[in-house]
């Protein structure tokens, strides 16, 4: 058991960790109360050791941590990478580079849709997860031995699930199709929410230009008040009455005050007036420069048994190739094939995805080929085409 809480031995780790060849990485925080997550605990491990960081020590400085998650000769290793590289995005301003993620990988190698880690280690490592402390309170202090070793787990066993799982992708030549995956994981527009467009977060029925207009201004000001506050979004303000807002457009704060949930002391407050200003905005935006809702393309009726058909060829090529189904292509997708076909903008008839998936997809729906039960297996037969 490793808990680092002091600058001197977090230097000399990092020191050691940026001559291995990869370092598992994983994070332990909190975020109940704020808008950033609050980063307790940072795990590493190397070849020969691990290391648990406690991220809330009284002058800790995780610079070192930084440069070793920016360092390109050493591979960092994440499982479920997305939350731990929002952490690191918001706190050091870059994502850790190069980066593997082994649910990602997994899923490339036929372990199923958005596998376990606690799965991944008993297929691969051979090793049970004590997932008793999964839902702690890591903020506490002092942290137990018990929460130590359990978070140490999370980055120990990751390196026998990595070494197995870079093999298969050696072994069957994906390592490309990885890549690409980890490319859409590692784009820097996923962990930012641009103000002005944090009210495409918002569920509502209504599409009428007006209404988007004040609705993305009053959920620009929440988006930015919640930054500022440190707090969750629906603390400063909840989505129903973002809505209720938006479609009433008060212009006092009498009229604001009405509002459900938000009451005559907000209303006539800083944060009141700070609202009735968004509202001003949003209804003085020209009707040609209003927010239209992203609307696809209607799809033609009747397309269920298509769609079905297509989803058990879908099952099929899948388990063929041993890759997750929700890698190569979803509902949607699948829908939009049934009615589309090739003109479909859906990633399924690009690269890898078309080679495995696509390209049949396309034949069954011309009626080039047919799924036939063959004892208890499915086969693909090409159909002659009709004599004219």
């Amino acid at each position: 058991m490793s808990l680092i809480a002091d600058n001197t031995a977090l230097a000399e780790l990092c020191g050691r960790l940026a001559n291995e060849e990869f370092v598992t990485v994983d994070t332990e925080f909190m975020r109940e109360s704020t808008y950033w997550p609050q980063l307790c605990v940072i795990q590493m491990a190397g070849d020969g050791e691990a290391a648990a960081i406690d991220a809330l020590a009284d002058g800790i400085d995780l610079t070192p941590v930084f440069e070793l998650m920016r360092n390109p000769g050493v591979q960092k290793v994440f499982h479920a990478a997305r939350q731990d590289l929002e952490i690191f995005y918001h706190l050091a301003g870059e994502l850790p580079a190069p980066m593997f993620d082994t649910q990602v990988a997994a899923m490339v190698c036929g372990f199923g849709d958005s596998v376990g880690y606690e799965t991944l280690v008993r297929k691969l490592a051979n090793a049970e997860i004590d997932k008793s402390s999964r839902f702690t309170d890591w903020s506490h202090r002092p942290l137990t031995d018990k929460q130590i070793n359990y978070a140490l787990a999370d980055v120990t066993h990751l390196r026998t699930v990595y070494r197995k799982l870079s093999g298969k992708l050696g072994d069957n030549g994906r390592r490309e199709w990885l890549d690409e995956e980890i490319g859409t994981l590692t784009t820097h527009g996923t962990y930012v929410t641009e103000p002005d467009q944090a009210w495409k977060r918002v569920k509502s029925k209504s599409a009428k230009p007006r209404f988007l207009a004040v609705l993305r201004e009053v959920a620009g000001w929440r988006e930015l008040e919640a930054q500022a506050r440190d707090t969750p979004r629906n603390r400063v303000l909840r989505d129903e009455a973002l809505v209720e807002i938006a479609h009433h457009a008060p212009r006092s704060a009498g009229e604001l005050a009405r509002t459900r949930g938000l009451g005559k002391r907000m209303a006539e407050g800083e944060a009141g007036a700070a609202i009735l200003e968004a509202v001003e905005r949003g209804l003085a935006v020209p009707i040609g420069d209003c927010p239209r809702p992203e609307r696809k393309e209607p799809l033609p009726r009747g397309l269920g048994p298509v769609s079905d058909l297509m989803k058990v060829l879908l099952k099929m090529k899948c388990e063929e190739h041993h890759v997750a189904q929700r890698l190569v292509a979803n509902s949607d997708d699948i829908e939009r094939l049934a009615a589309f076909g090739d003109k479909a903008d859906v990633p399924a008839l690009a690269g890898w995805r078309r080679k495995i998936f696509g390209d049949d997809a396309l034949a069954l729906k011309r009626g080039d080929i047919a799924v036939l039960v063959a004892g208890r297996k499915l086969e693909i037969v090409e159909l002659e085409p009709e004599a004219d």
